[in-house]
């Protein structure tokens, strides 16, 4: 019993422990952005554009760019994702589908700055033949290699969802004539909704918080993109960019800012996959 109460109290600690860290760096990045609200310039933080040579210091462009790449990224990822799925979980035949799964798994451990550099090396220079005008470091050169990355965090979360669908509906679907296409659209598609929902939204969540793809792809522009090969630079990039002299600068709040939007994006979707979860233990698959 001692023992189990140890456990107990030291797993209860530790939780405790990193909702405490959490806080505690939210409120470090709300005290030191506080001179932003006393000065007024909290909204036009969110409207103005990044011209701090003309008192401007919005972050509006970076808002803008890090939604655009991350949805496209997320765009471009989901149909290929959901392929390779699809092909690990029954519709690949022969080896395929095990080699295929272990390409992925292998693909989780390259570091960032490995895509990046094959990202400059390789697709920049297609992207700048292919369009014909720029460098090739535009939103759409992030996208597609920003997709690249958060694919294998997909995939997999696609092969457990579609596993998790129990047998015994494939085989009754399949002694009714249903092709495997049938059998993968009508039901492990609909009885997988929600591993696939929480797929989508952690890699999201990834797409949104990565620093790398961004800042060596993108352009890191501070303007609004008006098209696909402009060069756009997002939340990550512009806090890594960005290097004040002076500790109380505005400009030096503003990084302050971005992390607190950061910060929020991240935490509406950890609680959204959290929610996702359990209403999927809530409701079971009934008894066949």
């Amino acid at each position: 019993m001692f023992r189990d109460q140890l456990v107990k109290v030291l797993f209860g600690g530790a939780a405790a422990f990193s909702v405490a860290v959490t806080l505690l760096i939210f409120g470090f990045m709300i005290v030191l952005g506080a001179p932003l609200i006393k000065d007024g310039a909290f909204l036009a933080l969110f409207t103005d554009s990044w011209l701090p040579g003309q008192g401007q210091v919005g972050i509006a462009p970076m808002i803008v760019g890090t939604l655009v790449i991350a949805g496209l990224a997320l765009a471009f990822s989901f149909p290929v994702s959901l392929g390779c799925a699809a092909l690990i979980s029954g519709l690949g035949r022969g080896p395929l589908p095990a080699l295929l799964h272990r390409l992925v798994r292998f693909m989780t451990g390259i570091p960032t700055v490995v895509y990046g550099f094959a990202g400059i090396f390789l697709l920049v220079p297609i992207i700048r033949e292919w369009a014909g005008r720029g460098s090739g470091l535009c939103v759409l050169s992030a996208a597609l290699l920003l997709g690249v990355l958060i694919a294998p965090t997909m995939i997999l979360f696609f092969v457990d969802a579609f596993a998790a669908v129990p047998r015994s509906y494939l085989v009754a679907a399949k002694a009714l004539g249903a092709t495997a296409v049938q059998c993968f659209v009508h039901i492990m598609i609909p009885g997988a909704w929600r591993g696939l929902t929480s797929g989508v939204v952690l890699a999201s969540g990834r797409a949104v918080g990565d620093t790398l793809i961004a800042l060596m792809i993108a352009g890191n522009a501070a303007v609004l993109p008006e098209s696909l090969m402009d060069p756009a630079r997002t939340l990550t990039a512009h806090i890594a960019l960005v290097v004040a002299a002076d500790f109380d600068s505005l400009e030096f709040r503003t990084l302050f800012a971005c992390g607190i939007v950061l910060y929020l994006c991240t935490t509406a979707m950890v609680m959204l996959t959290r929610r996702i979860g359990s209403a999927s233990e809530k409701r079971q698959w009934p008894a066949p």
